[in-house]
């Protein structure tokens, strides 16, 4: 009881001095630890991190009573403990990564009006997406559509049968008819051209996806986690069109909400002249869910 009563001494009854430095630093740590919590509850890690959790506790329970056999054991296997766990989850610390360096920080607090830009494709390109979109979906043929954007999408693309060909709705509806050889897996698009068909995407894990959703679904979630790209979903049992877009998927959308959503991807580069210190949420964007 005595050694409880000068741990709570020694540590919780103590206030040191704080400084403006350390407020900047209790933020910065706050705010990281916040989205690497978020990040691993998405994870196959979250499990894991439970039970570091309840070692953490023995810990604790064998410093307030002096357990030296239980000190020495987690003292000697922490640091074999800390290189078996980057082996194991090596491709989720992989994504955390992919997905940091897709992030632009100062771009979510300070951005610039657009006087001019160059599209990413044309109008008539984008037309002829969301005409072969909503044509597979009212036959209920399954459709994975990924439009690249600024992350090249090559090691991807290298899983398919190069197509490189001008896009159009007609040709866009053959490749996805069934029993034809072009069906099966996902098309890349590349400016205003088809770059590739029968593509293989990486099916995403997040443990948080809805269990109704399928693996053409869970492939295009995939891909928007590791790029930027925007990936459009027809399912070949409802005939409903979703959009798979930085890990997050919106289900049902209708034609004008697509062809909005193009519109975003079409217009990327920017000649910046005005500068906004917040970027807010687009009038015409939906909330997503």
């Amino acid at each position: 009881m005595e050694a409880i009563i000068n741990f709570i001494k020694q540590y919780w009854l103590s206030f040191p001095k704080i400084s403006p430095t350390d407020v900047i630093e209790i933020f910065i740590l706050a705010f990281l630890i916040y989205h690497i919590v978020k990040w691993v509850k998405t994870t196959r890690a979250w499990a894991l991190v439970k039970g570091l959790v309840v070692i953490m506790g023995f810990w604790l329970f064998a410093e307030l009573f002096d357990l030296n056999v239980l000190l020495w054991i987690i003292t000697n296997t922490i640091s074999v403990g800390i290189i078996a766990l980057i082996i194991v989850f090596q491709p989720e610390f992989r994504k955390a990564l992919e997905q940091l360096g897709q992030k632009n920080i100062v771009k979510s607090f300070i951005t610039f009006d657009d006087s001019n830009r160059s599209e990413k494709f044309s109008d008539h390109t984008l037309a002829e997406v969301v005409r072969a979109t909503f044509e597979l979906a009212r036959s209920k043929t399954g459709a994975l559509i990924v439009i690249e954007e600024d992350i090249p999408l090559k090691d991807f693309e290298n899983t398919g049968i190069d197509i490189d060909s001008v896009i159009s709705s007609e040709l866009l509806i053959n490749i996805f008819e069934h029993n034809t050889p072009l069906h099966d897996g996902a098309v890349i698009l590349r400016g205003n051209r088809i770059a590739a068909a029968t593509c293989y995407l990486p099916l995403s894990d997040n443990m948080q996806l809805s269990k109704d959703l399928g693996t053409r679904h869970r492939a295009g979630i995939g891909i928007s986690e590791v790029s930027d790209s925007l990936t459009i979903i027809v399912s070949e049992e409802t005939g409903k069109v979703s959009i798979a877009k930085g890990g997050k998927l919106i289900r049902n959308v209708d034609g004008d909400y697509l062809k909005a959503k193009l519109i975003d991807a079409q217009k990327k580069t920017i000649e910046s002249k005005k500068i906004n210190l917040w970027k807010g949420r687009n009038k015409n964007e939906r909330k997503i869910d």
